[in-house]
This record gives structure tokens, C-alpha cells and sequence, in this order.
């Protein structure tokens, strides 16, 4: 199975070189162009005990990619993770803007069926949301695809990302599709 995750933050990257660790193949896409070219490098934008080593490793194996082309992602992979910054508004509420450009150009990207997972920080009801937004790009192209929304909450602490990511005390995945519970 193929992994795209989208942002490369401190959830993103660790969620992709953790995955690679296990085996899978993962492409990793953000719009910041100089974090894609310092990953390109094996400079890692973010400290985390074992990053590094586990970036390296999995780059060299053929395991881990990185890239600024979000479409990228999305063609190469069955599962794609949804990991943006969800900054807090002033009056208290989530800034979603992200997660709703990342969903938009997944439904402008999409031809065939995929699980989209949305690891960011995100009120309840946001996978409505995002299914939403998937399915006005689809509209809009006058295209069907079928796909599956879920979410999958990290619960990374820093400093133990990467421990926690590979022994966590537990998982959460929500979705209401038995095709996105087989996969994930």
C-alpha cells in the first residue's frame, strides 16, 4: 500500500517517516518549497529525537519522497493522510483553510477510489466537511469518483513522537465505511 501525507509540520513528517519505517512506500507533500528542498537534503526543519536517522534511512531505502506537488501524492497513493496547521482564530474557533485547500485539490487530483484521513487538529464534523469539499471539485469537473473519509487523531508528545507513533497506547480512527475501517 502506498502513503501520501500532506504536510510536512511536525505531525506530517513524523506520521510519513514512520510509516516508511514499517515498509510502506510514502510521499510526503507541502506547498513550502524551501522545507521540501531542506528535506531533499537531509536537513530536518524540526527537532525530534531520531528524526534524522529515520528520514535518512528510509530516503536512501527508496521508502520516503518528498515533494511540493500535492497532486503527487495524491496519484501515487491509496491512503492519504491530511496534515496541515489548524491554527486557533481569535474568537476561539479552528482556521480550517488549510485543511479545505488541501480537500479541494485532492477533489481536483482524484481518479480513482482513495481513504482520505485527516490527522490535523479539527473540530468534530470536520470529515463532513472535508467530504464536502472533495465532492464540490468533483461536481465542478463533472467527474464520480468514490472515496472514503476518515480521521485519525495523533497523539504525538514531543520529544517521543516517534515512540509513540510506532508503540502508541492507543489508536483512534473514526469513519462511518467499512471500505476505510478494512484498509486502515
Amino acid at each position: 500500500m502506498n502513503i501520501g501525507v500532506i504536510g510536512t509540520g511536525y505531525v506530517g513528517l513524523v506520521t510519513g517517516a514512520c510509516f516508511a519505517e514499517f515498509g510502506v512506500q510514502v510521499v510526503c507533500a507541502d506547498i513550502d518549497a524551501e522545507k521540501i528542498a531542506l528535506l531533499e537534503r537531509g536537513e530536518i526543519p524540526i527537532y525530534e529525537p531520531g528524526l534524522e536517522e529515520l528520514v535518512e534511512r528510509n530516503v536512501k531505502q527508496g521508502r520516503l519522497s518528498f515533494t511540493t506537488q500535492t497532486r503527487e501524492a495524491v496519484e501515487n497513493s491509496l491512503v492519504l493522510f491530511i496534515a496541515v496547521a489548524t491554527p486557533a482564530l481569535p474568537g476561539g474557533g479552528t482556521d480550517l483553510s488549510a485543511v479545505e485547500s488541501v480537500a479541494r485539490e485532492i477533489g481536483r487530483t482524484i481518479d480513482e477510489y482513495k481513504v482520505i484521513v485527516n490527522k490535523s487538529t479539527v473540530p468534530v464534523g470536520t470529515a463532513v466537511r472535508v467530504r464536502g469539499w472533495i465532492e464540490e471539485e468533483l461536481r465542478a469537473a463533472g467527474r464520480r469518483v468514490e472515496f472514503s473519509v476518515a480521521s485519525n487523531p495523533e497523539f504525538l508528545r514531543e520529544g517521543a513522537a516517534i515512540g509513540d507513533f510506532m508503540r502508541p497506547d492507543r489508536v483512534v480512527i473514526g469513519t462511518d465505511d467499512s471500505q476505510a475501517t478494512a484498509i486502515l
